[in-house]
């Protein structure tokens, strides 16, 4: 599954996987698949329906028996991959390193998968909701996360974020770098500014081992809030 996409430019990630994209892979939308942009209030990046999400999933030739393997960009595979087990579909990996990690013969055009049927069966122990983080900001059990680049994290001016912060006590593990070393104990939370390059923080923190929830609405659902924002 080729999930490749860039904020502020949508289209982009469909023209670079009709550019040339490894043979077979099929294409997944970050907006508009792994998203629903139509729910209000929750951020820039709502999650899919349960039935929303299957119809995408099916369409792409996901379904029983069917392991997944996704590559993309700005955490986009990472987000397929939640996704899928959010819904109940365990059978899914990550390219690491993306296409750019491929070194093999790209393809062009569109490709058409098998449709599949996608039963999802959702989970409810893998996101947390603004109110919960409110109610535990002093809870010393709570491993809060913040994926955005340092800049955004300490709250610096910036065309994404207004307005600019962080929740308190949110620690900073940027997504495009090497993941720092976190807390061995607490309840690991990940957030980043609506929700997919999250992804990548729960990803890596799966590879070792270690699960987590997802903050889904992430800080642009929590600005527009008036909640408590802490900045450096």
């Amino acid at each position: 599954m080729d999930c490749r996409w860039e904020l502020g430019s949508p289209g982009r990630g469909r023209e670079a996987y009709l550019a040339g994209h490894i043979p077979g892979a099929a294409f997944l939308d970050a907006e508009d698949d792994l998203s629903d942009l139509s729910v209000p209030g929750a951020g820039r990046h709502p999650l899919p329906s349960a039935e929303r999400f299957a119809a995408a999933a099916g369409r792409a030739g996901i379904g029983p028996g069917v392991f997944v393997v996704a590559y993309g960009s700005l955490g986009g595979a990472e987000r397929l991959w939640w996704l899928l087990r959010h819904f109940g579909h365990d059978d899914c990996a990550v390219l690491l390193g993306g296409i750019d990690a491929w070194g093999g013969p790209l393809e062009t055009g569109d490709e058409q998968a098998a449709p599949q049927t996608f039963v999802p069966r959702e989970r409810e122990d893998d996101t947390i909701a603004a109110a919960e983080i409110v109610g535990r900001l002093a809870d010393p059990s709570l491993l809060l996360v913040d994926a955005r680049t340092p800049n955004r994290w300490r709250g610096e001016p910036n065309p994404v974020d207004d307005p600019a912060g962080r929740i308190p006590g949110a620690r900073n593990a940027p997504w495009n770098e090497a993941q720092p070393e976190l807390p061995a104990d607490g309840e690991l939370v990940a957030y980043c500014g609506s929700g997919v390059t999250a992804c990548v923080t729960l990803h890596r923190a799966w590879l070792g081992g270690r699960e987590g929830r997802l903050y889904p609405g992430s800080w642009s659902e929590w600005s527009t809030r008036g909640l408590p924002v802490e900045r450096d």
